[in-house]
Formats: C-alpha cells, structure tokens, sequence
C-alpha cells in the first residue's frame, strides 16, 4: 500500500484537524528563526522536507567520518545541541555552519550544493497537511465530506480564528496569525478556479453548532452561502434526520490530480494520512458516492442553510 505520512508511521494516522490541533486549525507555527546568543538561532517554526533530508545528509557525512555530535559542533564552532537540531531537520542551518561542516567532513561539495536547494516550511500549516494543501492546488476535483465542523475552505474569518484559538497547546499571536492567513489564503483556490468542481457533504449539525454571536453565526453562514454559490461548487447538508450512513468512521478528503490519479487523505489528532492505494481510495469514494445521494440537494441544503440563517433574527 502506498501511504505518505505527514512525519507520521502510518499505524498512527488517523483522520484532516480542522478541529483545533490539526492541520488547518493547530499549524506548526511560523515566521522565520531568531537569532541567539553566540550564533545560536531558533527552533525553525515549520520544518519543511528539504531541511529534514539536508540534517539526515549532514548525519550520514558525519557518522562516516567516525565523529560524534560534540565533535563536529567544535570543528564549525557551533554547540552540539545545534548540530542536533540541524540533523533533525528543526534548524535552517546558518551558511557559516554549512561552509564549515563542508570542511569538516570532506570538501566534496555536497553540502554547499544541497543547501542552495533549502526550504522553510509552509507557515500556518501543520507538517501532515501540507502535501496535501499542495495537492489541493493542482487538483481538478475536489471532495470533501465533514462531521466535525465546517470545512477549512469554507470558513468565515471569524468561525476560523476562533477555532484557532480554541487549539490546544495554546499558540502565540504571531502563530495564530500565520495560521488564520494560510487558512485564508486557501479558499482563493475557489475564487481563481471557476472550472474545478467543488464538492463539500457537511452534516447539519455542524452548522447548528454554536459560537461567537449570534452576528458571528450569521457571517459564517453568509460566508458559506457565497462561496458555494458559484456553478463549480455544490455543497449538500447531510440532515439530522438522515440517521446512519455510509461514512461513519469520519471525515474524508478526495482529489484528482491532472494526471488522473485519485488520492484520499484523512487525518485525527496530531497526525495526517495520504492515501493513495486505488482500492482503498476506491472504497472511500464509493462512501462519498453513497452519501452524496443520501444528503440534500444542493437547492434544498442551500434552503436549509437559508433557514438557519433566518432563525437568528439578524
């Protein structure tokens, strides 16, 4: 089975977190590293895949060359501690550490040729989201079934920030920030690509859910009602009286990508899956398919939403 984990094993992915802890809602952080005391610098906020494979490279170099983490870190004049965050791919590595971890461990060029090829990760999302979130951007389909609450690409400012906010461990400002910006910054996909169909399946229930106001209750459903609105975007509400049905075990994400392969991607506490093996993508979008034809219409979703709308007196 071809499963891509977001740092994750696959035996502990679960099911994406827009619930608070997860990919849209919790991130990784963001913002660049700051500078510490005698050359040190920060933890890198979002560790990125070319930063992860560059420490690896730097560990196997400095495993063959027989030394130790103390003993490199005295050769490039940088603590151990650095050395160790730079092999665990948590540091974007200084260019005085690379040009001398260059020296130190052979001069053959490697390093200095894989450190022009370095990227910080993407703020605002979770490490296990963001290879989907750039799947996203390619795709040209996209189906989302939610039980949880509203999707990410469907959120108001408001509904988002304070989903953010309710993220556990607590964010700092700039962190949440990041975060609210990327989430943002992810429904211009709806507005640029009038062609890509849009399907959203979301159970009553989450749009009953209270927060906020009642103002803020009625801007989220303003929102969605406008984003859905468009030829390319169907949204079905899945109604209470509906009962049991064919995607119990949760939400789920499918995509087609322009070469034709479809992909699912399903995420739970603090980890993501990326699933690619046809059976089982197969079997979710036979659940999708089900429901689809479970749910309201599109018409009778956007009336029900109306309906809700209506009932806040605003």
């Amino acid at each position: 089975m071809d499963i891509v984990e977001g740092g994750r094993p696959a035996a502990a992915a679960g099911h994406e977190a827009e619930t608070g802890a997860g990919g849209e809602a919790g991130g990784e952080g963001v913002g660049l590293p700051q500078q510490g005391p005698a050359g040190e610098w920060e933890r890198e906020p979002c560790p990125s895949d070319s930063l992860r494979t560059f420490g690896a490279f730097v560990q196997a170099l400095r495993e063959h060359a027989g030394l130790s983490r103390a003993d490199l870190g005295a050769r490039v004049h940088f603590s151990k501690h650095t050395v160790e965050s730079v092999e665990l791919g948590r540091r974007m590595p200084d260019p005085r550490f690379v040009e001398r971890a260059e020296e130190a461990l052979g001069n053959t060029g490697a390093l200095l040729k894989a450190a022009r090829h370095l990227t910080r990760g993407e703020p605002g999302l979770a490490a296990w989201f963001r290879r989907w979130a750039r799947l996203e951007r390619e795709a040209v389909s996209l189906c989302t079934y939610e039980c949880r609450l509203v999707p990410g690409l469907l959120q108001s400012e408001t509904y988002a920030r304070a989903v953010i906010e309710g993220t556990i461990p607590l964010r700092t400002d700039e962190h949440m920030e990041a975060q609210l910006t990327a989430r943002m910054e992810r429904q211009a996909t709806m507005r640029e690509r009038p062609t890509v169909p849009f399907s959203f399946i979301v159970e009553e229930h989450v749009f009953r859910r209270q927060f906020g106001n009642a103002e803020a209750m009625c801007e989220l459903l303003d929102h969605v009602l406008e984003l859905s609105s468009p030829r390319n975007v169907t949204l079905q509400v899945v109604p209470l009286r509906a009962g049991l049905h064919s995607c119990l075990d949760g939400p789920v994400r499918l995509l087609e990508t322009p070469a034709g392969q479809r992909l699912g991607y399903s995420e739970g506490q603090q980890n993501g899956r990326l699933i690619s093996d046809r059976k089982e993508v197969s079997l979710l979008c036979q659940r999708y398919d089900t429901l689809r034809s479970q749910a309201l219409s599109p018409t009778e979703s956007r009336a029900l939403l109306e309906r809700l709308r209506g009932e806040l007196q605003l």
